[in-house]
């Protein structure tokens, strides 16, 4: 899509969004078709969609099947945003896997209602599809699809993977990928090539449990940086830790990290692979939530920026498509690829073949961009309802990301909220919440949860967002009794 095709649908949704925030355009109030506007404004249907998109994505309207698009009824009031987090900056151990265990012992049981789990509702992914698809290649594959697939991995896959990555500005081929059994093998992989049992890794704070996990299996250290809840990883803090601890390598989520939901900007991306380069720095990048933006552009990663092989970036079609699959996939540089690659075989010998081969077709057949589209839009309307829900239920003083793309919530609880007890108090009534300080190996996010948007809408969710912010207003009222 061209720059002045760019500017024509961000000006159109910025007339609407103008009028809507007059009231010209009402609550409740149907806009026009996409139909009608293009040709009211003569503009391409595409123009319009992707103007739709971003009002969708600013919570401005909203999609109805077979209806049309709806001005979205909104609070005039947002929680405020967290703010930029300050970890200690000293190299630590890692232990938190009997705290996530014992946090997570729930998470199986049907009965609860999971708001703390970041892994998208069934009902949101193409299943009858991909079951369609997989059935097909089973007959097809013969003994292929019985055999081990030993690394790099498979090749239809590989090319499709290579081929995406080119159009996310990064210049791979599909000698440079490995598959791997969903993104958290890529990672510890990675890891693995780059750092040793005692090295300092630089991870953003707060940050996913299982990374920390994976961290603590291996013995490795690490060094938390300090984080904005909308731009990531402070850049000049991460200069600072850089001159004064030894570190081996960075572990980082650019794009919409898991529990901030924070995007880098394009130019702390560039720069931050010049900071690579300058401190002799690998850096592991977690690019798994990238595809799920809300709005019109996809963020690069910041492979695309490194010039000399300093990034290895990890994925999965696990937040996408089918997180019972386990495919993932990785591109390590040159320098270690083999390492990879041994590592790989060596820890699981091969990714499953057949799932490989189903997602390779449904790439190849089409449909994953459109897919995509209604999942974005699905995630973001999940994102601004339940930030609703926290402006309307929870206790003055909540404080709640805004993130423009995944589908994770960061909620800063009043300060004499205990997350942990909270979560037990959640549980006795049936909801599941994750507790702040699985994020952090320093236990810190003491007074913070994580939402999960990633379900269908539906009166049990927002029952369940009421239960525990009435929760939280009944803790905060004894606390200051």
């Amino acid at each position: 899509m061209s720059a002045d095709t760019s500017l024509l649908y961000e000006k159109l949704a910025d007339r609407l969004a103008s009028l809507i925030e007059r009231g010209v355009l009402r609550a409740g109030q149907r806009v026009p078709s996409v139909r009608a506007l293009a040709r009211r404004e003569k503009v391409s249907v595409s123009t319009v969609l992707h103007a739709y998109l971003i009002l969708e994505s600013r919570g401005l309207v909203e999609a109805r099947p077979q209806s049309g698009h709806y001005v979205r009824h909104r609070l005039s009031r947002r929680p405020e945003e967290p703010r930029t987090t300050k970890p200690p900056a000293t190299s630590r151990e890692v232990a938190v896997t009997d705290l996530v265990r014992r946090v997570y012992s729930s998470s199986r049981d049907p009965k609860v209602v999971q708001l703390g789990a970041a892994t998208p509702s069934p009902e949101l992914l193409p299943t009858e599809r991909l079951n369609r698809t997989l059935a097909t290649v089973a007959r097809r594959a013969g003994g292929v699809g019985v055999t081990y697939d030993i690394p790099p991995g498979c090749a239809v896959l590989r090319r499709e993977v290579a081929r995406r990555a080119v159009e996310h500005g990064c210049d791979l081929v599909p000698d440079d990928i490995v598959t791997t059994a969903g993104c958290v093998e890529a990672l510890n992989l990675a890891l693995r090539a780059v750092a040793k049992p005692g090295d300092t890794i630089a991870i953003e704070s707060p940050i996913y449990y299982g990374l920390l996990q994976s961290i603590e299996s291996m013995g490795m250290r690490v060094v938390e940086v300090p984080t904005h809840p909308r731009d990531g990883v402070d850049l000049d803090a991460l200069e600072g830790i850089l001159r004064r601890v030894s570190v081996r390598a960075c572990l980082l989520v650019p794009s919409f990290s898991n529990p901030l939901g924070s995007c880098m900007p394009d130019e702390n991306r560039e720069r931050l692979a010049s900071m690579l380069d300058r401190h002799d720095l690998d850096l592991v990048e977690d690019d798994i939530y990238a595809d799920l933006h809300h709005g019109p552009v996809r963020p690069r990663p910041v492979k695309a920026f490194d010039r000399n092989g300093r990034v290895i970036l990890c994925s999965s079609f696990s937040k996408t498509l089918a997180p019972g699959y386990r495919v993932g996939w990785m591109a390590a540089p040159p320098r270690h690829r083999d390492r990879v690659e041994l590592l790989k075989f060596t820890t699981s010998g091969a990714t499953p073949t057949l799932p490989q081969l189903a997602i390779a077709q449904y790439l190849q057949d089409g449909g994953y961009d459109r897919h995509l589209r209604r999942l974005r839009r699905a995630y973001a309307e999940g994102v601004e309802r339940t930030l609703d829900a926290v402006a309307t239920h929870f206790p003055a003083g909540t404080r709640a990301t805004r993130p423009t793309g995944g589908f994770v919530l960061w909620v800063e609880l009043p300060r004499a909220i205990d997350a942990l007890e909270f979560h037990a108090r959640a549980l006795e009534k049936g909801i599941n919440v994750t507790p702040g300080p699985v994020f952090s190996p320093s236990r810190r996010y003491g007074n913070f949860i994580r939402l999960s948007c990633g379900f269908v809408w539906s009166e049990r969710i927002e029952r369940a967002l009421a239960t525990v912010g009435n929760l939280a207003c009944e803790m905060a009222s004894r606390a200051a009794a």
